[in-house]
């Protein structure tokens, strides 16, 4: 059985305003560096076998302590970039609510269904990196893996992995704390996953 502790990046420039960063390449903070270093702390006496990261900059700075802590190569994966927000890219809610209300009300009874125009469906950012995992807990069978992904795509891929309806994400995981640990267990089979934890502070953890 393979053990993924998914964690999102640590905090970005666009953190303050809560801007929607889907494929924007924000970087971190000075504080989003120091949540790394305090990730990378934690990752040097936590068992990984595999590091592996979205492409995008605040990811894989992110992921660089761990892997100076661990001596694991990082690997990064396309399967594993945040969802594209299309229209709703760089906006804060309230930006969306003054440009396009009802696209936003529609959003927030079903961010799936009504997911913003000229986004991508989160139906398939779930299944592809969902597909990413499947791979790994294949060539990992018994591994911990560390996977550095984004709020969004974290959510998305934790529901499908919990067989729960996709369309609740942002009820049933209304946040991810940057650089928190959430940690599965899955074969990699149709069989849902089992969650270990959520969510949790790497600093309880360090």
């Amino acid at each position: 059985m393979t053990e993924f502790v998914l964690v999102r990046h640590g905090e970005t420039t666009w953190h303050a305003t809560n801007r929607y960063a889907g494929r924007t390449d924000v970087p971190l903070t000075e504080h989003g560096h120091h949540q790394a270093r305090r990730l990378g702390r934690w990752a040097a006496t936590a068992g990984l076998t595999a590091l592996h990261t979205s492409p995008l900059t605040r990811c894989r700075d992110t992921g660089a302590p761990a892997a100076t802590a661990t001596g694991l190569p990082p690997h990064t994966d396309d399967r594993l970039i945040e969802i594209d927000f299309g229209q709703g890219e760089g906006l804060t809610a309230a930006d969306m609510t003054a440009r396009f209300p009802h696209i936003r009300t529609a959003f927030e009874e079903n961010p799936v269904d009504n997911h913003f125009p000229d986004g991508e469906h989160p139906t398939d950012a779930a299944h592809r990196a969902a597909a990413c995992l499947t791979e790994l807990a294949t060539i990992h069978p018994d591994g911990r893996i560390l996977v550095i992904s984004h709020s969004t795509l974290l959510r998305l891929l934790v529901c499908h992995l919990l067989d729960l309806p996709l369309r609740h994400y942002r009820r049933v995981f209304p946040a991810v704390g940057n650089c928190a640990l959430t940690t599965l267990r899955w074969d990699g089979s149709r069989r849902p996953a089992a969650l270990i934890e959520l969510n949790r502070p790497v600093e309880e953890s360090a």
